[in-house]
């Protein structure tokens, strides 16, 4: 089975528990996550099936949006509620301060990610050595938060919007938020609403992807590979061009089975598609030929 999952995980299941139960659910080894999702952040995590594992890598470099909650006045270790509170302080700000500081965040930025991550330094998990009590240093990232809008406030507590870059902690944002306001934070709740094309509306629970398995053989809502790249040119092989293309072997325009008008010169990546219909990879256009990106025939 191919394709991608959008799958709406739920709060205590990790992302890798998420796959070993898929595994079970679809008796399919061939399995990975999009990049993790923290224990007790619910929402949209997509899951690469057989082929499809060939884009995880892609899907973790797209855009997230999230929905959060930020309590002020309130530092844990985790920078979220699962942790260790540290410190409790008064929260002596208004409403305006607080949405002003939040819109300062929007842009480029830098980040140190927190302790209790998956970050790998000299081999070891972070969050492994956190769990020992040992801190070590981090280095800030580069991100990027394109929005950031508040939902509504009533404080301690702030819930707000939030789409951003990859790589991107919003527990650490909202810790960064509560320091330079001065009382602290921590994030209480979030949600993951988007992935790329992965909308929370049309994500499903385990047990409802179980269910549709169990009634029909196949899992409701699996978007096909080529769903991914709807937004580049279709390009569609003739019969003579399919075992070049089915080989990862160049091809001459002269082999597509339909020519727009377009000027071939500035076209830069397409799908490729048999005389069949079925997908075959990516290509990019260079002097009258098509070359071979990514390949998922």
């Amino acid at each position: 089975m191919n394709g991608i999952l959008n799958v709406f995980k739920e709060k205590g299941y990790t992302s890798h528990d998420v796959v070993a139960r898929l595994r079970g659910i679809l008796h399919q080894k061939k399995i990975g996550h999009t990049g993790t999702l923290d224990p007790d952040a619910t929402g949209v995590l997509p899951v690469c099936l057989g082929k499809a594992t060939k884009v995880c890598d892609m899907l973790t470099e797209e855009h997230k949006s999230y929905e959060a909650v930020l309590l002020l006045g309130c530092e844990t270790d985790t920078q979220d509620m699962s942790g260790r509170i540290l410190k409790e302080s008064p929260v002596a700000v208004s409403e305006d301060e607080v949405r002003e500081c939040l819109a300062a965040f929007v842009g480029e930025g830098m980040q140190v990610p927190p302790m209790y991550s998956a970050i790998k330094i000299n081999g070891r998990r972070l969050y492994e050595l956190a769990r020992q009590g040992v801190e070590v240093e981090r280095k800030a990232r580069p991100v990027h938060f394109y929005d950031i809008t508040v939902l509504d406030m009533e404080l301690p507590r702030v819930r707000f919007s939030v789409a951003c870059s990859r790589g991107t902690y919003i527990r650490t944002l909202c810790y960064d938020v509560g320091a330079k306001l001065g009382c602290g934070g921590c994030m209480e709740s979030l949600i993951r609403t988007r992935v790329g094309i992965f909308d929370l509306k049309d994500s499903r629970t385990l047990e409802q992807i179980a269910a549709s398995v169990e009634e029909n053989g196949v899992p409701e809502g699996l978007v096909s590979l080529d769903r991914l790249f709807g937004d580049l040119a279709e390009v569609v092989l003739r019969p003579e061009g399919d075992k070049l293309a089915h080989n990862g072997n160049v091809f001459h325009v002269s082999y597509m089975e339909k020519r727009s008008r377009r000027d071939w010169r500035y076209l830069q990546e397409v799908r490729v598609y048999d005389s069949e219909g079925r997908f075959v990879g990516i290509y990019y256009y260079r002097d009258g030929h098509f070359y071979l990106k990514k390949m998922f025939y």
